[in-house]
């Protein structure tokens, strides 16, 4: 029986690294595709216009992806901050209006984004926020920030505060009871918090599009055209750029979240 479900459990693995692994492959074999035709198992051809584009003499798209990343670090930042005090105060206390609190959360997530979109854009033209990067970062944390504060709140009541109370009554601060023995415990939840905060700042077209007027451009802004466009070779690239730098990304989380770890260790030490 035990080895039927290892089998079982192998066959889905297999499965599920096909899936992500094959339409990432086709994506790498579009983007030096010159022509591509139905059925044809390979291109006809392959052209380096994808790499000209991204690298070339008068190409902007690099500068466009590292404020990208620029922007949806600060909102994955901003976003993990407010979704973890939000975790908290809903987790750990109770207090009048908490349900009220928790049904506002997801309210963006029930909100159509167009409908969302067009009344917050009309608030921020009366508060001269847009067309500008803080209106943008304000928009992407409002979306994301729903994703952040239910991830949260469940590991915040997995954990608990019983071990940061009992640092309390040994004479640790709370800050420093927080840092030292509840945050480390929080990092599973934190990290997930941030990438998933990230993400969706990276991928999202519409709001940027329509709150930042145009002017804030981000890779998602300019790689939704090629792919519409129905230009494949350019969409592949830009798709490709997207999902290598978003990986970097990730990994940069992690290792960052490993060294501040091994810094609280060493300090508990």
């Amino acid at each position: 029986m035990g080895n039927r479900h290892a089998f079982i459990l192998r066959l889905l693995l297999i499965g599920i690294i096909i899936a992500v692994v094959l339409p990432i492959l086709v994506i790498i074999i579009w983007s030096f595709a010159k022509r591509w035709a139905w059925s044809g198992l390979l291109p006809t051809g392959i052209t380096l216009r994808g790499i000209e584009e991204l690298f070339g003499e008068h190409s902007n798209v690099l500068n466009i992806l590292a404020s990208s990343i620029a922007l949806s670090m600060t909102v994955a930042i901003v976003t993990t901050i407010i979704g973890l005090m939000t975790a908290r105060a809903v987790a750990l206390y109770d207090f009048y209006g908490k349900k009220l609190i928790l049904f506002g959360s997801i309210l963006p997530i029930i909100v159509p984004s167009t409908v969302f979109a067009m009344g917050i854009h009309v608030i921020f033209i009366k508060n001269g926020l847009n067309d500008t990067i803080a209106g943008v970062i304000i928009t992407h944390v409002i979306c994301a920030l729903p994703y952040a504060i239910h991830i949260l709140s469940g590991v915040t009541s997995n954990v608990g505060d019983d071990l940061e109370v009992q640092a309390q009554v040994l004479g640790c601060s709370p800050v420093r009871g927080f840092f030292l023995i509840t945050f480390p415990l929080l990092l599973p939840g934190i990290m997930s918090s941030m990438i998933m905060a990230y993400i969706i700042s990276f991928s999202q077209y519409f709001l940027t599009l329509l709150i930042g007027g145009g002017k804030v451009k981000t890779l998602s802004v300019v790689m939704i055209p090629f792919i519409t466009g129905g230009d494949r070779t350019l969409a592949s690239v830009y798709a490709l750029l997207f999902i290598i730098s978003s990986v970097s990304v990730f990994i940069v989380f992690e290792l960052i979240i490993r060294r501040f770890t091994k810094r609280i260790i060493e300090m508990e030490g």
